[in-house]
């Protein structure tokens, strides 16, 4: 039986809940899966950081209520947080990092994934802006060291748009894209079809916990441009930064748009999209729409993403599913393990014949 230790940098909502279904599905996974996890760090902004090298018990860590500094009453724990001293020293097999990251650099968490890999470390990640903006140098660095850098999560949380796309339509000939790739945006469009205005809509996404005190990211469609940037350089083979991806926002959309909208049978949806010209250009772009109700994704209501993937073979081919939620995106988490899983028993199995 083979069991990953694994390092948790963040202990958010995302890395917790990763904790809580290890206490109650590291048994399903064994038996299911063929591998357990073992948690042998954690290192957090807020409670500190811990190393256990034989591993910490996860439910202690998801049931204790630690103060701020918490980690410090652990056998191992400091209250101070050290990222990279956990990351390069702890006896892990994977770093799982899930700390907050800046759109601009991807720090810290390029530098979090390049530490790892750099100390032969596989990563798995949901941050978008490591991928959005390293992802070509964090790729090269794991297949030199004979590591993988996952990151299903960072466009879709659980929902596997990225290794659909790639595994099961592979042969399809993926052609471009659009998508509603950020639920708080397309629950505060469908309130103002509701009647509410804009304001009054983020302030109801505030209160539900589908938008942060500051929504700008989501609304201005920033969010939206990593997303496109992470999905048009791995399903279409181009090399976009944040800056080659015009982006506008929702924030200018009035009622008197919404109702427009709605005479005309259609509604207005953020879109992010990207497609391969004839002269094999790729271009993208994040802005409002206004999609005919018969289009696929004008259906996609509340905080729900989907993405609709053009191909040459099959026409458009739309994946819908959640794009948030703490165990949706420790799903994301787990499904890279288990590809990590998959390409090293493959790897064995090679060796054995």
């Amino acid at each position: 039986m083979t069991v990953y230790n694994i390092a948790l940098i963040g202990f958010g909502g995302v890395n917790r809940a990763l904790a809580e279904l290890i206490t109650t599905k590291n048994h399903l996974w064994e038996r299911d899966l063929g591998f357990r996890l073992n948690i042998v760090a954690v290192s957090d902004l807020h409670l500190g950081s811990v190393i256990s090298p034989n591993g910490l018990n996860a439910k202690t860590l998801v049931d204790a209520n630690f103060a701020k500094g918490g980690f410090g009453q652990l056998s191992g724990g400091s209250s101070e947080a050290d990222n990279e001293t956990i990351i390069k020293t702890a006896p892990a097999d994977i770093i799982v990092e899930a700390t907050f990251t800046n759109p601009k650099d991807g720090e810290p968490a390029v530098s979090h994934c390049r530490w790892a890999l750099q100390s032969g470390k596989h990563v798995v990640t949901t941050n978008k802006g490591p991928v959005a903006i390293a992802a070509q140098e964090l790729k090269a660095l794991a297949k030199a060291n004979g590591l993988r850098f996952e990151y299903e999560g960072s466009v879709m949380s659980g929902t596997p748009v990225i290794r659909m796309a790639e595994k099961t339509l592979v042969g399809a000939e993926v052609t471009g894209f659009e998508g509603i790739l950020n639920g708080t945006s397309n629950f505060v469009l469908g309130r103002m079809e509701a009647g509410l205005d804009f304001a009054s809509a983020v302030k109801e996404a505030q209160q539900l916990g589908y938008a942060e005190a500051d929504p700008t990211a989501d609304v201005e469609g920033f969010d939206v441009r990593l997303k496109v940037v992470i999905l048009a350089n791995e399903l279409l083979g181009a090399n976009l930064k944040p800056d080659d991806v015009t982006c506008k926002g929702i924030s200018n959309l009035s009622p008197a748009d919404i109702e427009a909208a709605a005479e005309t049978k259609s509604r207005w949806k953020l879109i992010g999209s990207a497609v391969r010209n004839e002269d094999g250009k790729i271009t993208a772009s994040v802005s409002p729409k206004q999609l005919p109700l018969g289009h696929p994704l004008a259906g996609v209501n509340g905080a729900t993403n989907a993405v609709s993937l053009n191909t040459e073979l099959l026409g458009p081919v739309t994946i819908t599913g959640p794009g948030a939620g703490r165990t949706e995106t420790a799903y994301a988490l787990l499904s890279d393990i288990v590809a990590i899983h998959s390409a090293r028993s493959s790897a064995v199995a090679k060796e054995a014949a």
